[in-house]
């Protein structure tokens, strides 16, 4: 068995007073209002797994426990998953969320590939309109859009779902901010070997966004999965049904079955953050790069 001499003893001590002596103040604050700022994000989630692991009388018991009293979690996971065709609300989640990211990638790459490259009469114009476009919620246009699907006829239909999120000025303005630091001499030299616009983009500027593009599809993929709002609207039968909209289906005006709402949601949530997991690096170097561009 070792033992500590005493010069090793007054090194470790004079070693323990200089890093005590460099943590400032200013770093422990700054540090506990970072963790109080991460438990305050994920406790939420602690609360919504906790709870789905619960009976429903004892989701708002008035004696409130991380760890349940009663073990309900495979009556309630079993019911989300098996109890009605969940699948089938899991791959119209999917097509929904791949349709609507493939049509924004085809209509925003371009867009923003001229506003970033041409100068044309009316640019600062068009691109101040992409930014006001910015601020204007689904909210405000969902009348006008949801009365012209009904004289079409395409309501409770993948197209009725997709339909308003198909151009996102989001994206323009975030592949314009990325494509402004493509070297201008590289496409100049390849206009000069002759390739056109179309060849430039799918040859020079798409392998050169990647980043860009991941970043916006965790951002497009988590924010038209998690959408209640817009299916809410325009779906009608259950084949349509998104697997959000599915977790509506334990809620009544006069009984919630709150263990099955939280286990539905915590299953809703899991491919989310497997997407995230997986794009997580690819995510930061995107938005980093866009970010700084002038």
């Amino acid at each position: 068995m070792s033992h500590i001499t005493a010069p090793q003893s007054v090194a470790l001590t004079a070693k323990l007073r200089q890093t005590l002596g460099q943590i400032r103040p200013a770093h422990v604050v700054v540090t506990l209002v970072l963790f109080i700022g991460a438990w305050l994000m994920i406790f939420p989630y602690i609360w919504m797994v906790s709870s789905s692991l619960k009976p429903a009388a004892e989701v708002y018991d008035a004696d409130f426990s991380i760890i349940p009293k009663t073990f309900a979690g495979v009556k309630n996971y079993s019911d989300v998953l098996f109890g009605q065709p969940y699948p089938r609300f899991m791959l119209n989640s999917l097509i929904v969320c791949v349709g609507i990211l493939a049509v924004q990638l085809l209509t925003a790459v371009p867009a923003a590939y001229a506003l970033a490259k041409f100068r044309f009469r009316g640019s600062a114009i068009l691109l101040g309109t992409v930014i006001a476009c910015l601020t204007i919620p689904i909210n405000v246009t969902s009348i006008p859009i949801y009365l012209g699907l009904v004289k079409v006829g395409l309501l409770d239909t993948y197209m009725s779902m997709m339909f308003p999120f198909f151009v996102s000025v989001f994206a323009i303005f975030l592949f314009r901010q990325f494509f402004r630091g493509f070297p201008d001499s590289i496409i100049d030299a390849a206009r000069v070997d002759g390739m056109t616009e179309i060849e430039i983009v799918l040859r020079l500027i798409l392998p050169a966004a990647l980043p860009a593009i991941a970043a916006f599809s965790v951002f497009s993929f988590v924010s038209h999965w998690n959408d209640l709002y817009w299916p809410l609207i325009v779906v009608q039968s259950q084949d349509k049904m998104t697997a959000t909209l599915s977790m509506m289906q334990y809620q009544s005006e006069f009984d919630t079955n709150y263990g099955r709402s939280f286990a539905a949601a915590t299953v809703v949530t899991i491919p989310m953050l497997l997407v995230f997991l997986f794009a997580r690096r690819a995510f930061i170097r995107g938005i980093t790069m866009s970010g700084v561009k002038g």
